[in-house]
C-alpha cells in the first residue's frame, strides 16, 4: 500500500459520517409515479423510444442516446408509460421527463440480471455493454462512462484511479458500497484495465475509511496491477483535480482532462454499477444514496429506484422531523438547497440530507477584511478574494484572466469567510457568463481556445 499522502489545502470539517455509517444499504420500494428526466448526464439529453400509454417491462430502454456524449435510460419498475412532460427537477428547472405509472408486476427485459462470463468479451464489447447500461459517473459529474472509457490517447494512459475519497460531509454511500460491494468493484476495475494494458489502477481513499481499505486489499490478488494509497482526509481531497495530483504529482486545469495528465478517474459506485452491466446483464436501474442530518427520523444508506420521489425516499427513514428546515441534495459542500422533496432521483443524486438548523439563513454578509483566509484554503491556489471582487464589478473577463476558470466548486472559501461573502456562488455566475461567451462565438463559427 502506498503511503499515506495530504492535500496541501482545503479543509478538516466535521464529518457527520456516523450518523449513517453503520447501516448496511437497504433496497427502499418504488413509487406508484416515477418520472425519468431525459437529461440526467452531462451531454446531450436522451430521446424517448416509448409513447405515452405504452407498457415497458424493468430494464426496458425507454430513452436513447442521442449521439456519442450520451447514454440510454432504462425504466426501474413495470408500467404504463402516463406521459412524456416537463418535470420539477433537482436544479429548479422543468426538464422533459418520461413518467410511468408502476403496476407493481415488476415484469422484467429477457435476459434482465442473468449472470455472464465477462471475461470472454472483446474490448469493443465491453465498452458498448457499458455505454447500452446508461453508467454515468456516479460521484457527481455525471459525464458518460464509456466516453471516459474511449481517450484518444488510450495507449498513453498509465494510471486508472479509483476514487473512494467520499470527502463531503455526512455521505457514507460509497463507504458502505466498498464494504459490501468490495469483490465486485475489483472484478470491474480488471476489466477496465483490460482496455488500458499500460496501466496500474490505483484506489485513492482516506484515511476515516480503515475498514474499506482492508476490505478493498483484501480482495487484490498479486497478480492484479493494483494498489491502494491512503490518503489523510481532508476537503476537497475526492475532487478529481486534487486527487490526481496527490497520487501522481501531476497537475491539470480546466481546459485539460485527466487523459491528459495519462489518467483516468472512476468513482467507486461507478466501478460497481460497470460490475453489474458485465457480469449481471444489469443497466443504471438503481441509485445508491445516503439519507442523514439531525433532521432526519432515521438515517440509512438505500439502493433507491431511479425515478422515485425525494420525498417517498425520506419517508423510507420515518420522514422528517418537526424541526427540520433545510434539506439539500448531494453534500453540504457541493450540494443544491430544495424548495420541494417532489423531485425524482436521477442517476447524479448521491444523498438527501436535512437539518434543523439554517446556517446560511442567519448569516450576515460584511464587507471583506482582507484576511486572506479564502486563499489558504483553496485547493485551485486562486486568489478567491480578488475574485469576487471582478465579479461585483462585472470585470468578467478580468476574472478569467485571474484564474476564474479553474475554480472547482468545492466552496471552501465561503465556507472559511468570516466576512460571509457568497463567494463559490459568485464564481458560479461568473463562469457561466464567460461560457455564455464561449458558446456565442462557437455559434457563430468563431475560432476560441478551450
Amino acid at each position: 500500500m502506498k503511503k499515506k499522502k495530504a492535500l496541501k489545502t482545503g479543509l478538516h470539517l466535521f464529518e457527520g459520517k456516523e450518523l449513517s455509517k453503520n447501516f448496511p444499504i437497504t433496497t427502499i420500494k418504488a413509487d406508484s409515479e416515477l418520472v425519468y428526466p431525459l437529461s440526467q448526464h452531462i451531454g446531450n439529453p436522451s430521446v424517448p423510444t416509448v409513447a405515452k400509454g405504452d407498457r415497458v417491462l424493468k430494464g426496458q430502454k425507454i430513452a436513447e442516446a442521442d449521439g456519442f456524449i450520451s447514454v440510454p435510460i432504462h425504466s426501474s419498475v413495470s408500467g404504463v408509460v402516463k406521459a412524456i412532460e416537463n418535470r420539477l427537477c433537482e436544479n429548479g428547472e422543468k426538464r422533459l421527463s418520461i413518467v410511468i405509472e408502476n403496476d407493481f408486476e415488476n415484469d422484467e427485459v429477457e435476459g434482465l440480471g442473468v449472470k455472464t462470463d465477462a471475461s470472454n468479451l472483446t474490448n469493443e464489447e465491453i465498452i458498448k455493454k457499458i455505454k447500452d447500461a446508461g453508467i454515468v459517473g456516479l460521484g457527481g459529474a455525471g459525464f458518460p462512462t464509456h466516453v471516459k472509457l474511449m481517450p484518444k490517447n488510450a495507449k498513453e494512459i498509465d494510471t486508472i484511479i479509483i476514487n473512494g475519497c467520499e470527502c463531503e460531509p455526512y455521505l457514507t454511500v460509497d463507504y458502505r458500497v466498498m464494504l459490501e460491494k468490495g469483490e465486485q468493484i475489483v472484478k470491474a476495475v480488471r476489466m477496465i484495465l483490460r482496455l488500458f494494458p499500460n496501466a496500474r489502477a490505483i484506489f485513492g481513499i482516506e484515511d476515516n475509511k480503515a475498514d474499506s481499505i482492508k476490505v478493498i486489499k483484501g480482495f487484490i490478488q498479486d497478480d492484479d496491477k493494483m494498489d491502494i494509497c491512503s490518503l489523510k482526509t481532508k476537503y476537497p481531497q475526492g475532487g478529481e483535480r486534487s486527487l490526481i495530483y496527490a497520487i501522481t504529482g501531476r497537475k491539470i486545469n480546466s481546459k485539460m482532462l485527466p487523459a491528459d495528465a495519462r489518467c483516468l478517474v472512476f468513482n467507486t459506485s461507478t466501478c460497481y454499477a460497470i460490475y453489474n452491466a458485465l457480469f449481471e446483464n444489469m443497466p443504471l436501474l438503481h441509485r445508491y444514496m445516503t439519507i442523514s442530518g439531525d433532521g432526519v427520523n432515521q438515517c440509512n444508506n438505500f439502493k433507491v429506484p431511479l425515478g422515485m420521489s425525494h420525498r417517498s425516499v425520506i419517508e423510507g427513514c420515518g420522514g422528517l422531523k418537526e424541526d427540520a428546515c433545510k434539506i439539500i441534495s448531494g453534500g453540504p459542500m457541493t450540494g443544491t438547497a430544495l424548495g420541494t422533496l417532489d423531485i425524482p432521483v436521477e442517476k447524479t443524486s448521491s444523498s438527501i440530507l436535512a437539518f434543523t438548523v439554517d446556517d446560511v439563513a442567519s448569516i450576515k454578509e460584511s464587507n471583506c477584511i482582507r484576511c486572506g483566509k479564502c486563499v489558504s484554503v483553496c485547493p485551485a491556489n486562486l486568489v478567491p478574494q480578488m475574485l469576487g471582487q471582478e465579479i461585483i464589478h462585472g470585470n468578467y473577463e478580468r476574472f478569467e484572466d485571474l484564474g476564474g476558470m479553474e475554480c472547482v466548486n468545492c466552496g471552501c472559501c465561503s465556507y472559511i469567510c468570516p466576512a460571509k461573502i457568497p463567494l463559490t456562488h459568485m464564481f458560479k455566475i461568473g463562469k457561466a457568463e464567460i461560457k455564455k461567451v464561449l458558446d456565442e462565438k462557437a455559434a457563430k463559427g468563431g475560432v476560441i481556445n478551450v
